[in-house]
């Protein structure tokens, strides 16, 4: 069960000296990394599980998908034939992903067999994107409490599938194919309902939690580890060109419905609150909301994206409270003492 062909970088390894012919292992802290888990150590039950099976460890993530994948066949046997076509059958995390994508994106028109063989080329010849398939997947199994497992996020989370997608039309934008990578990136929007523009640049172990709405602008840059929910818009500010759109530090958390606009900064570590219009730059490690947002705090974790504490605190109603009339701070007050808006951070 242990894969034979991931493709992770080790460091100091140049993609130049890699022999694709050869088997790779790496340890499992280097596929699992510390900011994913929190911990210095890996999983001790998957390291059990991998010393039980008397194989080396290779790729922990692809051998948890397939491991789990069969455990579903048994318990599910109608979906036996769909779990051996999607992941069962594949050799590696790569080309299941291609197989995923490609079905969940094909038409008429774009045929899947076509489509397969462009993820496939793509994904396997770029190492980038090898790790941060990786990194996001296991972003989706640590950040959302709704992910069942690594299986189930490969198979069913369309935010893991458009930030997917996106890094193939992505590689392929950069390689010059910007019709191909304009055709997938209207083909995503479509039947995902996320539409992120081939030349913006996402780092890795990125969440989009729902992916709904989500809208990402052409210049737009996303640090690592930021975690972006519904209907988040990153977008310009008008009909102008060049850089105009926003740039957002690595362990940033956007909240639902937030819009960030312009080619502003988003610190490191900095949280937007739902619903908030953010037109000005934000500072590193700091809370903002409002319409247009305002700072209203600061937040105590270093990446909040991992924590995903993304509620409303008691300085947000205080400054809802000092910026609005009587009637409407009464109302918002009201609304949150009736339990409209929950968090363990109230007082």
């Amino acid at each position: 069960m242990i894969s034979t062909h991931t493709v992770l970088e080790e460091e100091g390894k140049t993609t130049e000296n890699f022999d694709e012919s050869k088997p790779v292992e790496y340890k499992l802290e280097k596929v699992f990394p510390v900011y994913a888990v929190g911990v210095s150590e890996p999983d001790p039950r998957l390291v059990a599980s991998v010393a039980k099976s008397g194989c080396k460890p290779g790729d922990p993530i692809w051998d948890a998908v397939r491991e789990e994948a069969r455990l579903e066949a048994e318990k599910e046997p109608i979906l036996s034939s769909f779990l051996y076509a999607s992941i069962i059958s594949h050799h590696c995390l790569e080309q299941a992903l291609a197989f995923v994508l490609a079905n969940r994106l094909q038409n008429p028109t774009l045929l899947a067999t076509q489509l397969l063989d462009i993820f496939s080329d793509v994904i396997m010849r770029d190492r980038i994107i090898q790790r941060c398939i990786r990194l996001d997947i296991q972003a989706c199994k640590d950040r959302d409490p709704s992910c069942l497992s690594y299986c189930s996020a490969l198979l069913y989370l369309k935010g893991y599938h458009s930030l997917q997608a996106h890094r193939v039309a992505h590689a392929l934008w950069n390689e010059g194919r910007k019709v191909l990578a304009s055709a997938l990136q209207s083909r995503i929007s479509e039947v995902f309902g996320v539409d992120i523009h081939p030349a913006a640049k996402l780092g890795e172990g990125i969440l989009l939690d729902h992916g709904t709405g989500v809208v990402i602008g052409e210049t737009a840059v996303l640090g690592n580890r930021v975690s972006l929910m519904q209907g988040v818009t990153l977008g310009g500010t008008g009909k102008g060109t060049g850089d105009r759109h926003p740039k957002i530090g690595q362990g940033a958390l956007i909240g639902a419905s937030a819009t960030i606009l312009g080619n502003i900064k988003v610190g490191e570590g900095a949280m937007v609150a739902a619903g908030s219009l953010v037109l000005k730059d934000v500072p590193p490690h700091s809370m903002v909301a409002g319409i247009p947002a305002e700072v209203i705090g600061f937040v105590d974790d270093q990446d909040p994206s991992l924590t995903m504490k993304h509620d409303a605190t008691k300085e947000f109603f205080e400054f809802v409270a000092d910026s609005s009339d009587g009637s409407r701070s009464s109302e918002m007050l009201g609304r949150h003492d009736c339990g409209c808006t929950s968090g363990d951070s109230r007082k």
